[in-house]
């Protein structure tokens, strides 16, 4: 799958090693980047900090609402349930517990189902 179809297309099945490495890492390290630079922009008076940290965090944000979409869509395809699952993560506390815990640690379901071929050859 390249990257256009993963960030992009809410269709078909990703692994978890895929949702783990091509997504959740990646935008680990580019927020913590994102952040950094944000504070230096900011300066260090904490009692008149400069807009333009808070709005690069923001626009940083907004960009990465679709591809999470897509991305967390396609997690929920590969359990055989709907997208529309990915507003479980809306309850507060234990949704996005539910959310980490279906996406980030069970297994898809095994060969094909209603989304697609299995994204994990089978051994």
């Amino acid at each position: 799958m390249d990257a256009k179809q993963l960030y992009f297309s809410i269709n078909g099945r990703i692994s978890r090693s895929t949702f783990w490495l091509k997504f959740v890492l990646p935008v680990f390290i580019i927020s913590i980047l994102v952040n950094i630079i944000a504070g230096m922009v900011m300066g260090g008076d904490p009692n008149n900090p400069n807009p333009a940290g808070f709005a690069l965090i923001g626009v940083w944000q907004l960009f990465l609402i679709y591809p999470s979409i897509c991305v967390y869509g396609k997690r929920w395809h590969d359990r055989d349930k709907s997208a529309w699952w990915i507003l479980i993560g809306l309850i507060p506390f234990i949704g996005w517990i539910w959310v980490l815990v279906e996406c980030g640690f069970l297994k898809g379901t095994d060969g094909p189902n209603r989304f697609g071929e299995d994204p994990v050859p089978a051994a």
